[in-house]
């Protein structure tokens, strides 16, 4: 697609070019979003351990993976989902980014495998998020985890659910969470925003993606109105954890992800809202081809080290 202004960092723009190649998501069914094949992988790196088990969830046994770093237990843990628009997304494509913060951080990660869309549909997959947090603090010496220094987190839907885990947690009293870190998150299904606008289409992600998207996890149109599905829509933002939250200039959430972040202090919540120029939705996937990639995941490896230490 010809742009008037590109807004891409030339990085990026050289990656897109190459994801161009693929067919849109629009015209692909699920089965066939969830084989594509991905542009560029990064390597994996070591950390102490990973062990993948099971926990029981709303709807039978949930798989979660569990990172560790090589240092003695207790560690600090932050319950990951990944993102892919509730439909697509797996385990194994979240698994480089979840190394590089279990290894960065110095904490646990536990990368949580929820029931994806169309299958199951809304809430099933708020249900198993807000599960998970809460499995983590029961099990927490099970597990080697400080109950008292778990932070939730994810990308783009995996933000979503991560930012409505916290929600709930807060509405229904428990687990404790200390942190929330959402990256390109989604917080509200109307897509309606300037960056929506702005970056529609050329851009990797488009507005057209995050509609097939949402037509195929949410039952009805009313269900997007819901602050579990649309979180920046809750009418209380009071009393939740603080957060960090990761924001791209030419992604069609930018806004959403913003204006979260905003709610979060006009609700006196400490939350942080970091953008980073040129950059695409999802270019955290890319360190070794993006050094603003590189130097994000340092960014959230520090914020999430820090807001987890000695508490």
């Amino acid at each position: 697609m010809a742009l008037k202004t590109d807004r891409a960092d030339p990085q990026v723009r050289a990656l897109l070019d190459e994801m161009a190649a693929q067919p849109p998501l629009t015209t692909l069914t699920v089965a066939e979003a969830r084989v594509r094949p991905a542009v560029f992988a990064a390597a994996p790196r070591a950390v102490g351990s990973v062990v993948q088990r099971g926990f029981p969830g709303p709807a039978g046994v949930l798989p979660v993976r569990i990172y560790r770093p090589a240092t003695p237990r207790p560690h600090a843990a932050l319950v990951y989902f990944h993102g892919g628009g509730w439909v697509v997304g797996s385990l194994d494509a979240a698994d480089a980014l979840c190394r590089d913060i279990s290894a960065l951080a110095s904490c646990a990660v536990v990368s949580v495998d929820y029931r994806l869309a169309p299958e199951t549909k809304f809430p099933g997959a708020v249900d198993d998020a807000y599960a998970a947090v809460s499995w983590v603090a029961r099990a927490a010496d099970e597990l080697g985890i400080d109950r008292k220094r778990v932070a939730v987190g994810g990308s783009s839907a995996g933000g979503n659910l991560a930012a409505v885990a916290a929600l709930m947690a807060r509405e229904r009293g428990t687990p404790a969470i200390a942190f929330q870190l959402l990256i390109v998150p989604v917080t509200d299904l109307r897509f309606a925003t300037g960056s929506h606008e702005e970056f529609a289409e050329g851009y990797g992600l488009t507005r057209a993606d995050m509609r097939w998207y949402a037509e195929r996890y949410v039952r009805t149109p009313e269900d997007a109105e819901d602050p579990h599905a649309s979180v920046l829509r809750a009418p209380d933002l009071h009393n939740l954890p603080p957060a960090l939250v990761i924001t791209a200039e030419c992604d069609p959430l930018r806004d959403e992800g913003e204006a979260f972040a905003a709610r979060l202090r006009e609700s006196g919540v400490k939350a942080e809202a970091r953008r980073y120029p040129g950059m695409f939705h999802g270019f955290l996937g890319f360190p070794t081809r993006l050094d603003q990639a590189r130097r994000a995941i340092d960014d959230i490896a520090l914020g999430l080290k820090e807001a987890l230490a000695g508490r």
